[in-house]
């Protein structure tokens, strides 16, 4: 297999629509507004994943649903609303962009603008079923910490 296949595809840098929240962005957007201080990044992902996979640094660790068993975390809308400063804007960050769309949906329900991040922060899965060759925050090339 050729290096040019294992490539991410490139993704304009721009806001997509999404139902129910502020909309979708490729990562390198979203890692713009964090460094020009227009919004905070909070990774939904579960602890175990933070420190097993890798992590953002500076983002604000706000687990959507918790390992084990992935039950909800009943404390997600304090500490959400903790993170964001009122006004402010979110990017929710998860493994492959999924948990971040139900957790953009509910901070938009609280009153915040919120964006997911497309592809997450390890992409979507290959043909041999592995993360982190097809898309994701760590295979663009942006800062993270393991």
């Amino acid at each position: 297999m050729s290096n040019s296949q294992h490539a991410p595809v490139s993704i304009a840098l721009t806001v997509h629509p999404a139902d129910g929240y502020a909309g979708d962005v490729p990562a390198e957007l979203a890692w713009q507004w964090l460094q020009a201080g227009q919004a905070v990044m909070v990774d939904v992902r579960t602890d175990a994943e933070r420190e097993w996979v890798g992590r953002v640094p500076g983002a604000v660790a706000v687990a959507w649903k918790q390992w084990p068993g992935m039950a909800m975390n009943a404390e997600f809308d304090s500490q959400l609303r903790a993170a964001v400063p009122m006004g402010g804007k979110v990017v929710l960050l998860c493994r492959s962009g999924v948990r971040s769309v139900a957790a953009a949906r509910r901070a938009a329900e609280l009153g915040i603008e919120a964006y997911n991040i497309l592809e997450g922060f390890e992409g979507e899965l290959n043909e041999q079923g592995q993360r982190g060759r097809l898309g994701g925050w760590r295979l663009r090339g942006l800062p993270w910490k393991q």
